[in-house]
């Protein structure tokens, strides 16, 4: 027999199958030794009250066998002499677009300015030891895109048209956990994640399809309002349909979308700070308990959102177990970002603490920035976004001693508008430079961050502390750019065959909803090739 079964334990007895087996025995009212297996197959953890709970919906087998895989494969056939596809970008929205163009019996050709996912890896630590970030090749350009070395967090809110479940499955198969399955908050690990994605790479490649490496897309080709190829800085590759799945830090792309009056449009982003505390702090708060989170809870994670003066302030990318991370990818800027172990074992918990900011916003004084290398774009261009989150970034750089040292602040001190003497240990490699950030900082982001730091501070008692501290600055919560598509066949509104796709479209928002857009785009030229045979 099989049963299906909601169950509310207490952390230990949800520990392990072992445990879930004496507990489910005693539940059902049966003989331990007839429950062969127990498939966990949702996860989530009850901290509203002291007593921590764990709701799980569980498959039971009694006397029963449960099948091999936990997953669902597909098939992946050989598409060598089917018709090209070009996807610009290997991160998550190129790969699983290919992937599923694959799928679909067309042959996906991946051009990625970056380098493969494992060797980026030195030139990611040349940012922390040397201070030098190579343009093409950093966190957030190269094989897997920016989410994978900064956290590979699955989880998403999105109500967007896909198959979510089928996204996870398609990990498990190119050898993720499969508790990504389970876990109402699903994390692979920055550890983990290039295994799994060089997995996909090769299949790709198995397959019939083509990868090519550290070429940089410099134009779409077109003739007669229709895509017919793309040229790079290797020449020009030619084909009916382009996937754009270029990320959210592609400016040049922009800038040539916009030279090219290739329709696109300012979009809204948030900016702020990264907020560090100590992991047992967070597991105190978070658990309720002095001793924090004992040997069977995970390292905590938190949630905060608030309104202040019309605004939304809120986290973002919480990194439970994590470090901060230095994510320019260019020379004279500075920002960061937070990832986590597939453990979530170290000493600090991170996230994003961002402001709304609208692309009608930049017309407030509040927002000016005026530094050396400021970037200006008019009222009206939709480069106005961008150009204001390349200004904050250059002040930032700017602050920080013209290095990857980053600007910081005690969390409190920055609450009370006062100077940090000395700061915090810190997860962040480059290392720290105190600044007064509530001085430099444009006064629309930090007088709301402050008060939204107030708010949480009051609703968790232990949250606003000097303990913390606050390093800037973050800007890439998402593109500041949309490229305008149709809502039906997911092509560029006026450019025919050119599929904008995932974040960097402004479609997406992290590593699965822009899994979830590159399929359907796949989907949609598809359908595109079969009216146009």
């Amino acid at each position: 027999m099989i049963s299906e079964i909601q169950i509310r334990v207490l952390p230990h007895q949800a520990a392990n199958e072992q445990s879930l087996k004496r507990y489910l025995a005693t539940y059902k009212g049966i003989d331990e030794r007839t429950i062969n297996a127990v498939r966990v197959l949702r996860k989530s953890i009850d901290a509203r009250q002291r007593t921590i709970f764990i709701n799980l919906t569980v498959r039971v087998f009694i006397n029963e066998q449960p099948p091999a895989d936990e997953f669902v494969s597909r098939e992946y056939g050989n598409v060598e002499n089917c018709r090209k596809v070009i996807v610009v970008g290997a991160g998550p929205a190129g790969l699983f677009a290919a992937l599923k163009l694959i799928e679909l019996r067309l042959r996906p050709i991946v051009v990625e300015r970056g380098k493969d996912v494992r060797t980026r890896k030195l030139d990611i630590a040349a940012i922390s030891r040397e201070h030098k970030v190579n343009p093409e090749s950093n966190y957030c350009f190269g094989e897997g895109g920016a989410g994978a070395y900064s956290d590979g967090k699955l989880y998403t809110r999105s109500k967007k048209r896909g198959n979510i479940e089928g996204i996870l499955n398609v990990f498990c198969q190119h050898g993720a956990s499969t508790s990504i399955l389970s876990d109402a908050h699903p994390h692979i690990g920055t550890d983990k994640l290039p295994r799994v994605i060089e997995n996909m790479r090769k299949r790709i490649m198995e397959c019939g399809g083509e990868v090519h490496f550290e070429t940089r897309m410099e134009k779409i080709l077109t003739s007669g309002g229709k895509v017919c190829g793309i040229l790079t800085d290797k020449g020009e590759i030619l084909a009916d349909a382009v996937i754009l799945a270029t990320g959210h830090s592609a400016r040049d792309v922009y800038r040539s979308l916009h030279a090219d009056n290739i329709a696109i449009e300012a979009k809204g982003i948030a900016v702020g700070v990264r907020l560090e505390h100590p992991s047992e702090l967070i597991d105190c708060i978070q658990y309720h308990n002095p001793k924090g989170r004992g040997n069977y809870l995970p390292a905590a994670e938190y949630s905060y959102t608030t309104q202040v003066e019309g605004r939304g302030v809120y986290s973002f990318c919480m990194c439970p177990g994590g470090v901060v991370i230095p994510s320019a990818t260019a020379e004279n800027q500075l920002l960061v970002n937070g990832m986590s172990p597939s453990s979530r074992g170290g000493r600090w918990s991170n996230s994003g603490m961002v402001v709304q900011i609208n692309s009608d916003d930049l017309s407030n004084p509040g927002l000016k920035i005026d530094c050396e290398g400021s970037v200006t774009a008019p009222p009206d261009s939709p480069l106005r976004v961008m150009a204001f989150q390349e200004s904050l970034e250059r002040l930032c750089w700017l602050m920080g001693n013209r290095r990857q040292t980053a600007p910081a602040q005690r969390m409190a001190d920055f609450v009370k508008g006062k100077l940090s003497y000395d700061l915090p240990k810190s997860s962040y490699a480059p290392g720290l430079l105190s600044t007064p950030m509530h001085f430099w900082m444009p006064k629309f982001i930090s007088d709301r961050l402050r008060k939204g730091f107030e708010i949480f501070g009051r609703s968790s008692h232990g949250f606003l502390t000097n303990e913390a501290a606050i390093i800037g600055v973050e800007t890439r919560t998402s593109a500041p750019i949309r490229i305008l598509r149709d809502n039906d066949t997911l092509q560029h509104i006026e450019t025919e065959g050119l599929f904008p796709c995932g974040e960097g479209a402004g479609y997406a928002g992290g590593i699965v909803s822009a899994a979830v857009d590159g399929e359907r785009c796949a989907e949609a030229v598809s359908e595109y090739y079969n009216r146009i045979k």
